[in-house]
């Protein structure tokens, strides 16, 4: 092991906190982890701050704790280490370094008057969950914090800052907080200067964000502080370089090589998203985000922030019922029986239609969470039927803006990469993948690291580029030259039930929302 080439990638994802340790050879050998849960304290999705350094103390330790039980030394030592987590967001602080308000996560949806303000402003879309939206927002509802805000950030910019004192944000992360130009690599300043002119604030929009840097840029360096918030123990030394701090989204791109033109992946677990990297900018649609790749180039990307929530659920459900018989099965054993399941199920899933709604959906406009479950009263209600209705669900809302990209703009796509916890089952998650979109899904071998192990090439990129490299070329020639994977494409019936169920969930619709104000 090269420890100088060695790299630490570490995300904060939405159910859990996850680091990987990359070899020279780009290969994760070493891995570590802490799980959690968002709460819904007083209407706002969130994490404590507590939970948040809890979390990064006991996932770095538990990594530090793998690299000693295999390899007999103590982690004090690595080329680069990089920070990504879940997108958008809302963290603001004062001058002192205090939060002004709880964490506002990517999962709020309460910020809707502010988001189609900001669209009409912009003539772009600006979805609910993004950073500006949070901010106009609250300036809209007098919140007290707002004229005291000297800094807003991300979770991965929150962290980035802790371990390096550096204000700066990937280029990625940044396009979740607010548009970019991809000509100047920057926040767009023409919609930066329209801001300025209706925020009313004693601040200016560059005062309070953070700088936007582009992937392979320097970002700081650990400093003591930065250790100590990372490793209590203080073994890990300071003055290692830390990449750019990126989203999910883009640490996505960069894991499953999709960060070329006419290249995509879809994200799914519990939210799911698409993103594909665009010769264009389509129209503006509700429906998608323009965002970037961690280069810069960019991306249309369909985001649902409900993907696998209802499944666990019933997967609970049925694993208890399994425990009263006296079998005792773990989640992923009977997700894994309600996927295979699935592909077996009547064309039209049996008259069976699920909504899997935990929490609001930017793409339909709901403003709540209600999962609903209906079936007709002739319907066949078996256990491949109850499966395919959930499945297809978990894509349903991906589908509608999906079929916008494909099918109205014309957006081309040569490649497209699946990763997340939906992609565990083999094959099954693939092939519905690939009905809801018409193309051939692949899955990378490497697809189960995610995101901290895209966050972990995006920092050896950093310190192992040749001069005038780009992202793109690196990953091609040096990371996933020869890299396994396995490509399925839907039979043309599994095509035609996953339009045939879609037509039902969008003529049904009123049904959702009628539960979101009824019950």
């Amino acid at each position: 092991m090269d420890w100088n080439r060695a790299v630490i990638g570490i995300e904060f994802g939405s159910t859990r906190i996850k680091a990987v340790l990359m070899d020279e050879n780009h290969l994760p050998v070493a891995s570590g982890s802490y799980d959690w849960e968002n709460q819904f304290v007083d209407g706002i999705w969130t994490y404590s701050m507590d939970e948040i350094h809890k979390g990064m103390h006991e996932c770095y330790a538990d990594l530090a704790r793998d690299v000693k039980e295999q390899f007999g030394t103590d982690l004090t030592k690595v080329g680069a280490l990089g920070i990504s987590g879940m997108m958008h967001g809302y963290l603001p602080f004062d001058a002192e370094g205090n939060l002004l308000v709880p964490f506002r996560t990517w999962r709020n949806t309460i910020t809707g008057e502010a988001a189609e303000k900001l669209t009409e402003l912009f003539g772009f879309n600006i979805p609910q969950r993004w950073s500006i939206a949070h901010l106009y927002q609250a300036i809209l509802n007098k919140e007290p914090h707002v004229d005291k805000i000297a800094y807003i950030t991300t979770l991965a910019g929150y962290i980035h800052w802790k371990l390096t004192g550096q204000k700066v944000m990937g280029i990625g992360e940044a396009s979740g907080m607010f548009p970019i130009d991809s000509d100047a690599l920057d926040f767009n300043q023409t919609m930066v200067e329209k801001f300025d002119e209706i925020s009313g604030m004693p601040w200016k929009f560059r005062d309070i964000f953070p700088k936007v840097l582009v992937a392979g840029d320097d970002a700081g360096k650990l400093t003591s502080e930065g250790v100590e918030f990372l490793d209590p123990s203080g073994l890990l030394e300071a003055g290692i370089p830390v990449a750019p701090p990126e989203g999910d989204a883009g640490t996505g791109m960069a894991a499953t090589n999709s960060v070329r033109v006419r290249t995509g992946n879809v994200s799914a677990g519990t939210s799911d998203f698409a993103m594909l990297v665009t010769e264009k900018n389509p129209g503006v649609h509700r429906e998608i985000d323009m965002v970037t790749t961690p280069s810069g180039m960019p991306v249309a990307m369909v985001h649902c922030n409900n993907c696998t929530s209802d499944l666990n659920a019933w997967g609970n459900l049925l694993k208890e019922f399994a425990g009263l018989l006296g079998v005792e099965l773990n989640l992923g054993q009977v997700l894994t029986m309600i996927f295979q399941r699935s592909l077996e199920a009547d064309e039209d899933c049996g008259g069976l239609l699920s909504y899997n709604y935990f929490s609001g959906e930017g793409v339909t406009d709901i403003d709540e969470g209600r999962p609903v479950f209906l079936r007709k009263p002739d319907a066949n209600l078996s256990f491949a039927n109850f499966g395919r209705a959930h499945v297809m669900s978990a894509l349903a809302t991906l589908k509608v803006g999906l079929d916008i990209l494909i099918n109205e703009e014309k957006v081309t796509v040569d490649k497209l990469y699946g990763h997340g916890g939906f992609f565990k089952t083999p094959v099954a998650g693939q092939k519905m993948l690939s009905a809801a979109c018409g193309v051939p899904v692949s899955v990378m071998k490497t697809a189960g690291e995610g995101g901290p192990y895209g966050m972990a090439l995006l920092s050896a990129y950093m310190i192992n580029r040749e001069d005038g490299e780009t992202l793109e070329d690196y990953l091609d020639n040096k990371v996933f030259a020869e890299a396994e994977s396995s490509t399925v494409m839907a039979e043309p019936e599994l095509v035609k039930s996953f339009d045939a169920y879609l037509d039902a969930y969008v003529k049904a619709f009123p049904v959702e929302r009628a539960a979101v104000h009824l019950f």
